[in-house]
């Protein structure tokens, strides 16, 4: 185990990663009694989320400061900012400060890769959760959602919605593998159907809501408002898409992904519910708490009990939105 850094230092990390935005010092947690000799012997996990600008990766690291707490390890969260350069200086920055180990949000593989190898080289092993990469052997697990089966059950409920010969559309995000598995589920189940559908690619929205928004509102104009169902990759281009379709007049009915809290609300109100009717969700909080767990066991068994834990996503609907 790595001698940890000295209780100055560490109150220098506290102010100096504070969560963007937040309240919260969300770069530190620590127990309780962290100057006596026993937290000395904490391990220290460093995270790096995707970005803290969407609720889906705040819920993330909720999980894993519960689990820090739970675990009894010092947790440093850092916000990615779905930027490669910034997600790799923030992996070299968390090796210099000697962590024992390092999870990330690998939305970008290319760009980060060469950063969690040369972590790997020092020493300090390497996890993932949300997404990873395939371009590499050095991820010790990888911890997140189903997304090919969560794209399916997106197109089922596309199908559901459409009558036969309808059009209907996708919004996209090209980046992440993670939203790309999920067009590629949907892809594969509407495609199939025999209800024959008309299916549009609505653009890539690249995480942004307003660029959603936008987005579904040429679509629209193109199309005459005659888009039956659209199927967004993530709440942030749902929540863009309902705002283009309630001012276009539109009866566009949504599919979101990811089963944020606003999701369930929007399905539960009066009026947004007319639009958005269901939602793919995930379970982000325990992403984030099995992620923990399992660079724990690393650490102190050498292995894991699995490399690849995916966690099954389901259907939202009014039905069962207040659950």
């Amino acid at each position: 185990m790595k001698k940890f850094l000295s209780v100055l230092l560490s109150a220098t990390m506290v102010l100096s990663l504070a969560a963007c935005g937040g309240s919260k010092p969300a770069a530190e947690a620590e127990g309780e009694g962290g100057q006596d000799a026993a937290a000395e012997e904490k391990l220290t996990l460093g995270f790096i989320v995707g970005s803290r600008e969407h609720v889906f990766y705040n819920l993330i690291e909720e999980g894993i400061l519960n689990a820090s707490e739970e675990l009894g390890f010092r947790a440093i969260v850092l916000d990615g900012e779905l930027d490669s350069n910034v997600t790799s200086d923030h992996i070299n920055n968390l090796v210099a400060q000697g962590v024992d180990a390092i999870a990330l949000s690998c939305n970008d593989p290319g760009g980060t890769t060469p950063a969690m190898e040369a972590a790997d080289k020092e020493g300090i092993p390497v996890f993932t959760f949300d997404c990873t990469s395939e371009v590499t052997d050095v991820v010790k697990c990888f911890v997140g959602t189903d997304n090919v089966e969560g794209g399916r059950l997106g197109g089922q409920e596309t199908i559901r919605l459409a009558e036969a010969g309808q059009t209907v559309g996708i919004i996209n995000f090209d980046e992440p593998q993670s939203c790309i598995d999920r067009r590629a589920g949907w892809e594969e189940v509407v495609k199939a159907s025999d209800k024959k559908l008309n299916m549009i690619d609505i653009g890539n929205y690249e995480g942004d809501a307003a660029k959603a928004e936008q987005l579904m509102s040429d679509a629209l104009s193109a199309n005459n408002n005659d888009i039956a169902v659209v199927f967004a990759v993530g709440d942030p281009a749902a929540t863009g898409a309902l705002a283009a379709i309630k001012a276009a007049g539109a009866s566009t009915e949504i599919i979101g992904f990811d089963g944020n809290p606003e999701a369930k609300a929007a399905i539960l109100d009066a009026e947004n519910g007319k639009y958005w009717v269901s939602e793919i969700s995930q379970n982000p909080v325990e992403i984030g708490k099995q992620i923990s767990q399992n660079m724990m066991d690393y650490l102190k068994n050498g292995s894991v009990a699995q490399a690849e834990i995916m966690i099954a996503p389901y259907i939202i609907t009014k039905e069962n939105a207040a659950e």
